[in-house]
Order: C-alpha cells, then sequence, then structure tokens
C-alpha cells in the first residue's frame, strides 16, 4: 500500500485551526471546503467535528483519489466524496449538477497566495452565492497588513512565490476585504494562527 499524500504544513496547522473552528461554528452544519490539496484537513475536521457534514473539493481532478484516501482512513462518516471545484468556473463544482443546497460554512486554506488574484473575486463572489443566510466563509493563511510589520519568514515567502510565478504572491489582507465588501461580505473576525497565518471569518453584510 502505498503512502498517502502528505503535507507537513497542513499536519502543522490542523490543531491550531480546529481549535479557532470550534468557537466560530455552530454544533452542526454543512461546510463546503474549497482547495482540499491532500484532504488532511477535511478528515482532521470531520472527525473532530461530528456534528458537520464536509464537502471537499480541488480544481485539481488528480488531488481527489488522495482526498478520499485520507477520508476512509480516518474512519470518518460525515465526508462526502470530493468533487472538482474551480472556483474561476461559472457554476460550483466544475462538472456535474450546480450546488442546490446552501453551505454553513466555507472553508479555504492556502489557495490565494498560490493562485492568481483573480481568484480572490471568484472565491467571494461564488461564496456569496453559495452561503446560507447565517454562514460564513473562513479562510487562512498568511497576509500582508497595512501598519503592520510583515514578518522577515512572510516576506521572503512572497518573494519566493512571485519568483516562481509573477500571478502569486501573499495578498493584503484589505484588498481581499475589499473583494469580500463588493461580494456583499465583510470581515468578521481576525484571528492570529502560529507561523504568521491569519484565520479570517466573513459573513454577510448587515
Amino acid at each position: 500500500m502505498q503512502p498517502l499524500p502528505h503535507s507537513p504544513a497542513a499536519d502543522r496547522n490542523k490543531q491550531p485551526i480546529l481549535d479557532v473552528l470550534r468557537t466560530v461554528l455552530p454544533a452542526r452544519g454543512i461546510a463546503l471546503e474549497i482547495a482540499s490539496g491532500t484532504g488532511r484537513h477535511a478528515a482532521w475536521f470531520a472527525a473532530a467535528l461530528p456534528g458537520w457534514t464536509w464537502q471537499p473539493t480541488d480544481a485539481d481532478a488528480d488531488a481527489l483519489p488522495a482526498i478520499a484516501a485520507w477520508t476512509s482512513q480516518s474512519g470518518a462518516t460525515n465526508v462526502r466524496a470530493p468533487v472538482l471545484l474551480d472556483v474561476m468556473a461559472p457554476q460550483w463544482p466544475s462538472q456535474g449538477a450546480a450546488f442546490t443546497e446552501r453551505f454553513d460554512a466555507i472553508y479555504c486554506a492556502n489557495m490565494l497566495h498560490i493562485s492568481p488574484w483573480e481568484t480572490c473575486a471568484a472565491l467571494m463572489q461564488g461564496s456569496a452565492r453559495h452561503l446560507a443566510p447565517q454562514g460564513v466563509l473562513i479562510t487562512y493563511g498568511p497576509y500582508l497588513e497595512d501598519g503592520v510589520t510583515t514578518s522577515p519568514g512572510n516576506a521572503s515567502f512572497d518573494a519566493s512565490l512571485r519568483q516562481r510565478n509573477p500571478s502569486w504572491g501573499v495578498r493584503r489582507i484589505e484588498d481581499v476585504t475589499q473583494e469580500a465588501q463588493r461580494a456583499g461580505l465583510t470581515l468578521r473576525a481576525r484571528h492570529e494562527m502560529p507561523a504568521n497565518n491569519l484565520l479570517l471569518v466573513f459573513g454577510r453584510a448587515a
């Protein structure tokens, strides 16, 4: 049996993120995960939050089998089969019938800085379409902030990302918030996380 795809970063941050999710989310609901990657977060969160049903997705079809395998290994029964979803596509998911239900939470970790800036607007617009009235969009990752000194690690990471792909880079929280506002979402909470990351919580504007 081949080992499952492994993300050291996902293993490091899964518990700190879960600790915040426990304070942000109600006892039960349905969550849509954008850019599930290896599927480590989906399996971990679903196993720890039995009142939640988790729908993992990824834009890379090759990632879906690994997501399903992590879910199977975790033993969690509240995770749906992963589906193909590119936030830039006009329909979510990208194949098959569009989602008809509204999600109580949409979760997206470490996507905005390793994809073109246009994905931010697409994430916000898509989330506004698919969130339940009281639902929240939760994003996690490194951010730059006006008036806050950028850590040497994040500055170096930003430079390395832009060298790899000029359309990538650590995003300004103010720019992300502006895109959210254009979609009718507002920043409700900012949580400082280990390794100079932030967890942001957005909800529908009043």
